[in-house]
């Protein structure tokens, strides 16, 4: 069952966003007839007033995928090899043919630690003939170069399934994703490799749950809905000391708490902050359009 349930999971087709980040019927044909990208901008902001947005593109813009024609959500990316957008999307893993995100990270980190634990276990039990091929204490048969070959091949698998799960478990400690190790994400304050950060317990217990004694079994425990994830407002990298404040608009950097927030409040914007943060957005562009339309009939009257 637990073959099965592992197989199923690692090899099925990867979570997407949900019917709530779709636009609207109406307002996907306004956004498809606009030409201007500020006016489509706009109707993404008045759209995503009510989602649970934190992240960004680097010019500040709603993240919109036109290929899907969806509101990514935050940690999502669209695959070009699987043609969707994929929740929290690590990479395309060519191994198992199939994206590598939310719903089977865990089960790709199993993976790598189950084929890790084989290939050692075959090189040790090949080591001993291999000694014996090289001492020349092997009798002449044809299988002694199949001991050969399957002792490099399980030696090469080890070193680099090695590397790979070291690789992985790293950024699980850090609560990151290959892409966001390699382009960090953008936040309202900017971008911050960290911010989705909690600490190294909490960042374990987002892929492998909170009980241990499931971490090792090919059972679905990771946290949340992989629509939202908790964030922080402090930049802390944990392998060094060094605390970098998010300075807000409206707020000065001593209003601003140093520790992590609660899981309840561990959100870098609230649901009405960012309907507030929306609603300004689209004041500030209408004010900007307004002003632009009194400079220009100034000018005409002067002219």
């Amino acid at each position: 069952m637990f073959v099965w349930s592992y197989w199923k999971t690692i090899f099925t087709k990867p979570a997407n966003p949900s019917k709530e980040f779709c636009l609207p019927k109406a307002e996907k044909e306004r956004y498809e007839k606009e030409e201007r990208p500020e006016s489509q901008q706009e109707i993404l902001w008045r759209a995503a007033t009510s989602l649970p947005l934190y992240t960004r593109t680097g010019a500040g813009a709603i993240r919109y995928c036109d290929r899907c024609q969806v509101i990514k959500p935050d940690r999502c990316h669209h695959c070009s090899a699987c043609d969707m957008c994929v929740l929290k999307m690590d990479h395309h893993c060519p191994w198992v043919n199939n994206c590598v995100g939310f719903s089977n990270y865990k089960f790709f980190i199993l993976f790598l630690a189950y084929s890790l634990v084989y290939c050692l276990f075959i090189a040790a039990t090949v080591l001993q003939y291999f000694i014996k091929f090289w001492t020349n204490e092997l009798p002449e048969s044809h299988a002694k170069f199949h001991v050969l070959f399957l002792f490099f091949v399980a030696a090469m698998f080890c070193i680099s399934i090695l590397s790979l799960f070291s690789y992985h478990l790293w950024l699980v400690g850090k609560n990151r994703s290959t892409i966001e190790a390699f382009r960090a994400p953008v936040f309202r304050t900017g971008s911050d490799k960290n911010g989705f950060s909690l600490g190294f317990r909490k960042n374990i217990a987002q892929v492998f749950g909170d009980q241990k004694k499931y971490w090792l079994l090919p059972v679905f425990t990771s946290q949340g809905d992989g629509l939202t994830f908790p964030t922080r407002l402090v930049s802390t990298d944990v392998e060094q000391a060094t605390v970098t404040l998010h300075p807000e608009s409206d707020k000065s950097a001593a209003d601003v708490p140093v520790s992590p927030l609660s899981e309840s409040q561990n959100r870098l914007l609230s649901n009405n902050q960012h309907a507030n943060n929306v609603g300004d957005h689209l004041a500030d562009n209408t004010l900007k359009s307004a002003e632009s339309d009194t400079i220009t009939i100034s000018v005409e009257s002067e002219s």
